[in-house]
């Protein structure tokens, strides 16, 4: 327990401070965080030595993004269209994972990218974000470990629990509602609608993961973070809320104005 803990304070420290020291540290930490995320996906899913090439094109999408939008939706595109290409070369099964992989790490970076954008609401934006994100993936843990009960995915994930999956959302929506009061003056019903939202698909992006691990009977995506496991295994509740905030945040203020869009009303 205390490993866990600790590593979650020092992985939380460090996301302030990159979001705070501005959008290129913070892109430039976002794409070698993925990066490490990418090579534990090939790892998992081809049991090969990591592509120099994946690697290159999930860069060029965060750096395209961060240049200007349009050229990150555009990058991204390319990314899978290529990727389709190489795939051609490989067998079925191995192809499909490797292109949802350069997909979803390519779409997670420009969604990080684009989220945090030049001005302080991006920060606000981070802050709320993983407010909702850890605070539900905490409450579940602690929730789930206490009153346990009935199983939420026992084909997926025997540990989760209902109570667990409840308390998680619970206290991640109100953790949410507090920090979307602090950091903004739109309708607090909109901030709590979009923490329920985001509580939920985290708790969904955690389950996914669980549910490729068990595909490829793997317990951890790595070892790199004591008390979690791998880099993915401490950011697959981020996945769905990434993009959940990109949809959210684009649709309503623009791929330029992301942060502000989803904060704004």
């Amino acid at each position: 327990m205390g490993p866990r803990l600790a590593s979650a304070a020092v992985l939380i420290l460090l996301t302030v401070t990159a979001l705070y020291l501005g959008s290129y540290f913070f892109s430039g930490v976002v794409g070698a965080v993925y990066a490490g995320v990418y090579r534990e996906w090939e790892t998992m899913v081809s049991r090969a030595p990591l592509t120099p090439g994946g690697f290159a094109l999930i860069g060029l999408v965060g750096l395209s993004g961060l240049v200007f939008p349009w050229l990150g939706i555009i990058g991204l595109v390319a990314t899978i269209a290529i990727a389709c290409v190489v795939a051609v070369f490989m067998g079925r099964e191995l192809a499909s994972w490797r292109i949802g992989g350069l997909a979803l790490f390519g779409l997670l970076i420009l969604s990080a990218v684009l989220m945090r954008g030049a001005t302080m609401d991006g920060i606000w934006a981070g802050v709320y974000l993983g407010t909702v994100v850890w605070m539900t993936d905490s409450a579940a843990f602690f929730t789930g470990r206490q009153i346990g009960g009935e199983k939420l995915a026992p084909g997926i994930s025997p540990s989760k629990t209902w109570s667990g999956a409840l308390g998680g959302l619970a206290l991640g929506t109100a953790a949410g509602l507090i920090v979307w009061t602090l950091i903004t003056d739109s309708p607090w019903w909109i901030g709590l609608l979009l923490s329920i939202a985001i509580s939920i698909v985290g708790q969904l992006g955690d389950l996914c993961e669980s549910a490729v691990k068990r595909h490829f009977r793997i317990k951890d995506s790595g070892d790199i973070i004591p008390g979690h496991g791998g880099l993915m295994d401490r950011l697959d509740s981020l996945t769905l809320g990434l993009v959940l905030v990109l949809i959210v945040g684009a649709a309503h203020g623009g791929f330029g104005a992301v942060a502000q869009g989803l904060l704004y009303w």
